[in-house]
């Protein structure tokens, strides 16, 4: 393998120059404030963790985790998402703190990625997570937020589909009993959208014209709550019903905070059945043809912390929203540009800090000589060309000259 080259750097990770930045930091800022309107706090965790404790606690699969050993041989992980550190916190740091609990974040991310384009090994989200409440109203609460969440980080057009594990668990026991091997088939077609795949997999499976029937029905339901009916007419399975009328609650609740024009029932849309229990969503946006949010239940995760307790969140793809959304405008003042001589730099020092003191942003500039000033009183500066744009804009002159 050949050394890199000084300016090289690993595949999946990247700079992010000033005006990148602030557009990351604006959306950031935005996201925060909506949810913190909500009640939701904001926590920090550490970048690195234990691969035994938050590692395999993670929704992320162990080959997509990124570990290191420290000096001690321990293996650790880097954070491949915030909802087990949290859970981590909650179990204790914050085990006599009485539920619910309402926290949000803002965290780089990593996932070990093929060396391909477009994948990043290192990416941002922001999210919250509600813990100890299992209700409808608590499913439809993060819905609600993510529409909120995805409005004040600028998206202007975008769908939500809301799913269910359950329902897809009870009509597989139903329509395919005793076939694990075929459930997890269908269900990984599900999972990666295959469709395609999914309608091969039922052709070629010695089914009844019922079964078939059924398996097939499932890639009609997606619409509005008409599709709960439908579902239920589908499956007389207990399982799959408790979930259908679960998604009816949450639905009515999403119409009573006004947002249910952004949503849409999706009974194909199943997450990851190892990690979620309950309903899960997607949020898309009409720029962009893949997910800018995810989220759903996962009443199983705290009690391998050692406190049980059910919750549910999700998560902003806050990269994508930075790179394939217009929607915010990280309008940036430009400093002024404050030149003096040698002389006068006492009175310019305390200029400056009187400038920033009112919240203005000030560079200086030692002019040594008189053709070494640039136009002053106030006038604005010519802006430089290149990626980080103007440097200044309005001059200050303080000289002698």
């Amino acid at each position: 393998m050949s050394k890199p080259k000084g300016f090289e750097k690993p595949a999946g990770v990247r700079d992010y120059l000033p005006f990148a930045v602030d557009k990351l930091r604006a959306i950031e800022r935005r996201v925060l404030d909506c949810m913190e309107g909500w009640g939701y706090r904001q926590i920090m965790t550490p970048t690195m963790e234990y691969y035994d404790t938050v590692g395999v606690a993670s929704s992320t699969s162990d080959q997509k985790l990124f570990k290191l050993l420290n000096n001690r041989g321990t293996t650790m992980v880097l954070r491949s998402d915030m909802t087990a550190p949290i859970a981590r916190v909650v179990a204790s740091l914050l085990k006599e703190e009485p539920l619910p609990l309402r926290l949000s974040y803002h965290a780089n991310v990593f996932r070990a990625i093929e060396e391909e384009a477009g994948k990043e090994a290192e990416f941002y989200q922001t999210g919250v997570e509600l813990v100890g409440d299992d209700s409808a109203d608590a499913d439809a609460e993060v819905v609600a937020l993510a529409v909120a969440s995805l409005q004040a980080a600028g998206v202007k057009s975008f769908k939500i589909a809301l799913g269910h594990v359950g329902f897809l668990n009870g009509l597989l026991e139903e329509a395919v009993p005793g076939r694990e091997d075929i459930r997890d088939v269908l269900k990984d077609g599900l999972l990666h959208r295959d469709f395609v795949g999914y309608r091969e997999t039922l052709a070629g499976l010695a089914l009844e014209e019922r079964q078939r029937a059924e398996l097939e029905g499932i890639l009609r339901l997606r619409g509005g709550k008409e599709i709960c009916r439908q579902a239920l007419e589908l499956s007389e399975n207990p399982t799959a019903k408790a979930a259908v009328e679960h998604l009816s609650r949450v639905w009515d609740a999403l119409e009573d905070f006004g947002v249910a024009e952004h949503v849409m029932i999706d009974l194909t849309m199943i997450g990851d059945f190892s990690y979620y229990t309950g309903m899960t969503f997607e949020g898309y946006a009409a720029e962009l043809g893949f997910p800018v949010c995810s989220g759903g239940r996962y009443d199983n995760l705290l009690q391998q912390f050692g406190r049980p307790a059910p919750a549910t969140g999700f998560s902003l793809k806050t990269n994508r929203i930075l790179d394939g959304v217009d929607g915010i405008s990280a309008e940036r003042e430009l400093p002024i540009l404050l030149q003096y001589d040698a002389p006068n730099r006492k009175r310019a020092f305390a200029e400056a800090e009187r400038l920033r003191r009112e919240g203005r942003s000030v560079l200086m500039r030692h002019a040594g000589a008189v053709n070494e000033l640039l136009p002053g009183d106030g006038q604005a500066a010519g802006a430089r060309t290149g990626p980080l744009g103007p440097l200044y804009g309005e001059i200050l002159t303080i000289t002698s000259f």
